[in-house]
């Protein structure tokens, strides 16, 4: 198999617009055969497919990635396939995890594809031959084990398994892996070869934690005399060097039940300033020569950057009405207007039937994980109730702090700022 990596790109120019676009603003980390996928694309449309198991009822941040590479694919004439995992969510997938995801029941495993399927919706033309959701329950159910295991086992050697890096990291660590997990790089690679059966799917688009399961996918294809292909995405750190979409208050989440638009839009309108650039690339549909006149600002100016990186993210995975409203609200906040007409935070009124501390509710907006967070917070003198600096622990809200509506404004810092609504 003639392995590429981003490394072995400097010199190739491929003739397929959707692969040059790939790679212009930083999506390729690893390609199976760099040169025939290139082929592939350039000959015709192509089905592609990326995964997602259903262990949440939102995708997150981590998730945008994989999406807006199918996006470009689907933007230059391809035909985007978002796999939903029913199936292999009941196994979970290993891949760098210390431990075993814990197993969800059939009706907590539909509530979170509904979720999803929601996300996804919006972001793709999924009309009559132009994208398509699929859950591979549809194949994974019907499967009888020692059918199973006669018709793919064979094809599969515990040798091989045990050299990716996703099931070695485990076993170094000393933490268990279950015969299980074990097998879900086997359901991948299934899935793999049979979207190719059913709807000629030949790509496969995952994370660099993939690279493994997508390699078996691969094999188990070319072995039916079929040619599949692999391309991962980079592993992406902020700045800052943490795991990109990870924040103090958890994970960012795409659909807005989990996290509201102004939340969304809050958290990329406070990206790093080193980030800026990679971030506009990668998770924006903006000319690439635009996007080089906005890494260019420097100072007070790459705010108005991060502003239009901001909008532009939540437009796509909210709709651009969210995306105005958040930039509205922003607009006051970060210019020091912190009372605002449209609330970023509901919480219920039932909070204020009995006595709520400052401490409680910075955690209830997700400001501080703890009430000992919260503290900290406050010795720091970083905390404004009202646009008042609050330095006392143990304040508590009163009538008095609620402006007409039930509302109050809540800040830490220049950058987490909120309009709270009791409802």
């Amino acid at each position: 198999m003639n392995l590429a990596t981003i490394d072995t790109t400097r010199s190739f120019r491929p003739k397929s617009e959707a692969l040059q676009l790939l790679i212009d603003r930083g999506f390729l980390h690893q390609c199976t055969d760099l040169e025939a996928l290139d082929a592939k694309l350039t000959a015709g449309p192509i089905t592609a497919y990326a995964g997602f198991d259903a262990t949440a009822d939102s995708l997150h941040v981590g998730h945008l990635l994989p999406l807006m590479a199918m996006r470009w694919l689907q933007k230059t004439g391809h035909r985007p396939i978002l796999l939903v995992g029913g199936g292999t969510t009941r196994v979970g997938d290993p891949s760098f995890r210390s431990e075993s995801r814990p197993l969800l029941d059939d009706a907590q495993i539909e509530h979170n594809l509904a979720g999803i399927r929601a996300t996804v919706e919006r972001l793709f033309d999924l009309s009559e031959g132009q994208g398509q959701i699929i859950n591979n329950a549809e194949w994974l159910d019907e499967f009888r084990f020692l059918e199973f295991l006669r018709d793919f086992g064979t094809h599969f050697t515990v040798n091989r398994m045990m050299t990716f890096d996703s099931v070695r990291s485990r076993l170094e660590a000393q933490q268990p892996l279950s015969v299980l997990e074990f097998c879900y790089m086997m359901l991948q690679a299934v899935d793999f070869v049979e979207l190719n059966k059913r709807v000629d799917c030949t790509l496969q688009i995952g994370g660099s934690d993939q690279w493994g399961n997508i390699v078996n996918g691969v094999d188990l294809g070319r072995r039916s005399g079929n040619q599949l292909f692999g391309f991962t995405l980079p592993l992406l750190t902020t700045a800052s060097g943490s795991k990109m979409g990870k924040t103090a208050e958890g994970a960012v989440w795409l659909n807005p039940s989990r996290l509201s638009s102004f939340g969304f839009w809050q958290f990329w309108r406070n990206a790093d300033d080193a980030d800026v650039p990679r971030f506009l690339k990668l998770f924006t549909e903006l000319p690439l020569g635009e996007i080089d006149r906005l890494a260019s600002l420097k100072g007070p100016e790459l705010n108005e950057a991060k502003k239009i990186l901001a909008t532009q993210v939540t437009g796509i995975v909210h709709g651009l009405a969210a995306a105005e409203a958040a930039l509205q609200q922003g607009e006051a906040l970060f210019g020091g207007q912190e009372d605002l007409s449209q609330p970023t935070h509901e919480l219920p009124l039932t909070l204020l039937a009995k006595p709520l501390g400052l401490l409680e509710l910075l955690v209830q907006v997700g400001f501080a994980e703890s009430n000992g967070e919260a503290r900290r917070l406050i010795r720091g003198g970083g905390v404004r109730l009202n646009s008042s600096i609050v330095l006392e622990e143990a304040r508590m809200i009163s009538e008095g702090d609620l402006k007409p509506g039930e509302r109050l404004t809540l800040a830490v810092g220049k950058r987490r700022k909120a309009l709270v609504m009791f409802v």
